[in-house]
């Protein structure tokens, strides 16, 4: 029971991690057409906005539910506790990145570098699980591994994404008080052309992650 649960949830985190990128990915293409009124680019940022929280979520939940599916299965020794403590870290982050959605902090605020520090530390676990380093477990699958290496690959693509869009911000606040101009959309157009082929990379990954998951060839 508990196992066909908690591989249902997982498959649903990759549903709406890859489902909510393509509606984001949408979304920016209305953002940058000029041939829309300025009045229907920022309804399509809104959108957008809100739909992102759906691979954000998901992204997050990735780690508990995969981890929780690896124990069950016998491939990493995480016992109750161990379990409970990844759970309870996981929502922790998923609230603290629904308070920077809701509250609109700024990339300076303690909750922002809270959410940097907590994705790079992330990052450093799945690469001690993909490089087989974790104290006491057994030797996990190949497909495993590689699943570990590919999240922590789309988590840092998101960062590189960020880093893209540093700034859309303020190109986006000319266009909400100034109305479009030729400067406005070229600042807008770069910021999200920069960041497209790295969109495509996760999604890339994604689907590398999921047939690894339902094929388990290695």
């Amino acid at each position: 029971m508990d196992l066909a649960l908690f591989t249902l949830l997982h498959l649903l985190v990759f549903v709406y991690w890859l489902g909510g990128d393509l509606g984001v990915f949408y979304s920016s293409t209305i953002l940058t057409n000029s041939k829309q009124s300025a009045a229907a680019r920022i309804a399509a940022a809104q959108v957008l906005a809100q739909v992102d929280m759906a691979p954000r979520t998901a992204m997050i939940l990735t780690l508990p539910t995969g981890l929780t599916l690896a124990a069950l299965k016998g491939w990493l020794v995480l016992g109750p506790v161990s379990l409970a403590l990844i759970w309870m870290a996981g929502l922790i982050w998923l609230t603290l990145a629904w308070v920077l959605h809701v509250r609109h902090l700024g990339p300076t605020s303690s909750a922002r570098r809270a959410d940097l520090f907590i994705r790079w530390t992330v990052i450093a676990a799945l690469a001690v699980l993909a490089l087989d380093l974790w104290p006491n477990a057994p030797g996990l699958p190949l497909f495993l591994k590689i699943k570990c290496a590919i999240l922590a690959a789309t988590i840092l693509c998101g960062l590189l994404i960020r880093r893209a869009l540093v700034r859309f911000g303020p190109a986006f606040g000319r266009l909400v008080q100034e109305g479009a101009s030729a400067e406005v959309d070229t600042e807008i157009a770069r910021a999200l052309d920069e960041s497209r082929p790295l969109v495509v990379t996760i999604w890339l990954l994604l689907l590398a992650a999921a047939f690894l998951g339902l094929a388990k060839p290695l």
